[in-house]
């Protein structure tokens, strides 16, 4: 039923996954209606749900515009159903607004194989990556990806290579100005940020342990179902495939080395994870499986949803 409902991109589709957006984000919100009494709070609030919904039409983007999906709308749903596994990145602008520059960084990169425009891309990719680590300073191992692409598909001229040290300079010039005129320590900013720390003792209570535990269990599932069907796909989406996967990885690293641990971090490998479960749908032609396979990730996001508030 579940597979019927999404099979095709409908406004039904988009309408259904709005609606539902708006009902999770509100039953987190509620929980603390002390927001409510604040014009600024109310206004930054809105301001999250404006930068959720942008993520969640920029990600159904990437994948339609490169090939990476059919004309479906599982793309949007599975974003959906792996946001719900942490319900507090609604109350993490930081976190929110640095996915939404990653992902703005991913749509260039996996573009980058029409060959077309590919140092703007680079320049563009690796200008997003450095604004997002402003928000969230780990976000800056993205840049691996900036090279992995360049390996990919433009190794040969030198200049790509020179292009994200460029991003870095005048990312770095726009946040000196902006320092200056706001009187920031750009030092202290960064020391407070530029910190490793492997701890995962952060957990507040077994729901946040348990939801982190369900969604690796799952994460494994489809990183392990792409790897192992990758020879069979197009040949055409394979350097796409690959960055996705890798994307994924980082992803990781940055959960793992960030400091101020939270699950709201794994908010960077879900765009990837996203990709990669509508694959596996797209992938298996078995419609009981796919059934399955759906009811058990909307039960474990329910649960683990539910259970955090």
């Amino acid at each position: 039923m579940i597979t019927s409902v999404f099979k095709k991109s409908t406004p039904l589709n988009y309408s259904l996954v709005v609606i539902l957006i708006l009902v999770f984000f509100f039953l987190f919100q509620i929980q603390e209606p002390s927001w409510m009494s604040s014009s600024f709070l109310a206004f930054q609030k809105i301001s999250l749900l404006c930068f959720v919904f942008a993520s969640f039409f920029l990600i159904n983007f990437i994948v339609k515009k490169n090939g990476l999906s059919k004309d479906n709308g599982y793309t949007i749903f599975f974003y959906l159903l792996f946001l719900l596994f942490f319900p507090t990145i609604f109350n993490d602008p930081n976190v929110i607004y640095a996915n939404f520059f990653l992902l703005l960084a991913l749509r260039r990169l996996i573009s980058l194989q029409s060959l077309k425009a590919s140092k703007e891309k680079i320049f563009d990719a690796s200008f997003w990556i450095l604004v997002a680590s402003l928000f969230q300073f780990w976000c800056i191992l993205f840049l691996i990806l900036v090279f992995i692409s360049i390996i990919f598909h433009v190794s040969r001229d030198y200049r790509n290579w020179v292009l994200p040290f460029i991003a870095l300079l005048a990312v770095a010039v726009i946040f000196l100005l902006i320092s200056l005129i706001f009187h920031i320590d750009a030092i202290e900013f960064f020391e407070k940020r530029a910190v490793v720390d492997f701890r995962l003792d952060y957990f507040k209570n077994n729901y946040e342990n348990g939801a982190l535990s369900i969604y690796t269990a799952i994460a494994l599932f489809f990183v392990f179902s792409i790897l192992s069907t990758f020879s069979n796909r197009p040949q055409i989406v394979h350097s796409s495939y690959k960055k996705v996967v890798a994307c994924f990885f980082i992803a990781v690293i940055v959960f793992i080395v960030s400091p101020n641990k939270s699950n709201d971090l794994l908010l960077f490998s879900i765009a990837p994870l996203t990709i990669m479960a509508s694959s596996h749908i797209e992938y298996m032609q078995q419609k009981l499986n796919n059934e399955i396979v759906f009811y058990v990730l909307i039960a474990c996001s329910l649960f683990t949803f539910f259970s955090q508030l």
